[in-house]
């Protein structure tokens, strides 16, 4: 299982330069060939980043119609914990709490373009990587 970061969703849905690469990750997911988990968090995220009605709603059905992805709802409890790993980590909080439930839920790598994953023990992976090992 993987967990996908918010700028994998991102990079698709604004159309950025590694898009196509997303595209191809987040359809394997969609077709449940991969198994992945979304934090709520980062739903919420990038609702708030998008900000327009028809590419909030096409991000929603594209997640409610994925048949590999799980979302995650983090707990107060969990934020709390989260929150506390990001002094020992030097995280902010959002990547400890994609970091908190990657390890929680046991995900083998977190599928980002955000390098500061690489300090915490769980690799992090780019679409590419996945879309290779496929």
């Amino acid at each position: 299982m993987l967990l996908v970061d918010s700028n994998i969703f991102l990079e698709l849905f604004l159309g950025r330069k590694r898009a196509d690469e997303c595209e191809g990750l987040l359809n394997r997911i969609a077709e449940g060939e991969v198994e992945a988990v979304v934090t709520r968090f980062t739903i919420h995220s990038i609702e708030a980043i998008l900000n327009k009605p028809e590419l909030v709603l096409n991000f929603l059905r594209n997640v409610m119609n994925s048949i590999g992805l799980q979302v995650y709802d983090a707990s107060l409890d969990d934020e709390v914990a989260a929150a506390m790993l990001m002094a020992d980590m030097k995280l902010d909080f959002d990547d400890a709490i994609q970091f908190y439930v990657a390890k929680k839920v046991g995900v083998g790598a977190i599928v980002s373009f955000d390098k500061h994953f690489d300090k915490v023990d769980i690799s992090r992976k780019e679409p590419k990587d996945i879309l290779k090992a496929a």
